[in-house]
């Protein structure tokens, strides 16, 4: 059985993170599950965490007046949902809703906040990681604006 420790040392989106730093990231971590339809988190809310997705898929939407929601990216195994824990004031840009029965690591945002703080090597590489990650999300939002807007005049 893999513990939490190995699996976050594992993954990608950690490798090459110091012992100590992945044993501080795992002081924050737990296993959730989200049933299919499941709101993870709505634009506006308090963003206290991460996930890991381990099994899923999570779809990433807007919601625009008059049209309704509109799916922006979808997330799925491996990749990492959230970044807004990290960027105050701390609240969701968007909705995450699960499209299927998603399996994931939850890292808490505010115990991780505190240990970047103590130790702010932590957070300088959390920081160049999750950068990466936000400029990820806009480049699909550009593109799934273009595919939607682009031939309008």
């Amino acid at each position: 059985m893999e513990t939490l420790e190995i699996l976050l040392s594992e993954h990608p989106f950690l490798k090459g993170l110091d012992h100590e730093h992945i044993h501080l990231i795992t002081g924050c971590a737990s296993n959730v599950r989200f049933d299919a339809s499941q709101i993870i988190f709505r634009e506006g809310e308090e963003a206290n965490q991460f996930y890991i997705i381990r099994q899923g898929k999570v779809a990433l939407q807007i919601y625009t007046p008059g049209q309704g929601s509109i799916i922006i990216d979808t997330l799925t195994e491996g990749e990492v949902l959230g970044w807004s824990w990290l960027i105050p004031p701390y609240q969701w840009r968007f909705d995450a809703v699960a499209t299927e029965l998603t399996r994931a690591i939850a890292l808490d945002g505010k115990c991780l906040r505190n240990k970047c703080e103590a130790d702010h090597s932590l957070g300088y590489e959390l920081l160049k990681r999750f950068a990466s990650i936000v400029e990820q999300r806009l480049e699909s939002t550009r593109i799934r604006l273009v595919d939607m807007y682009g031939d309008k005049p």
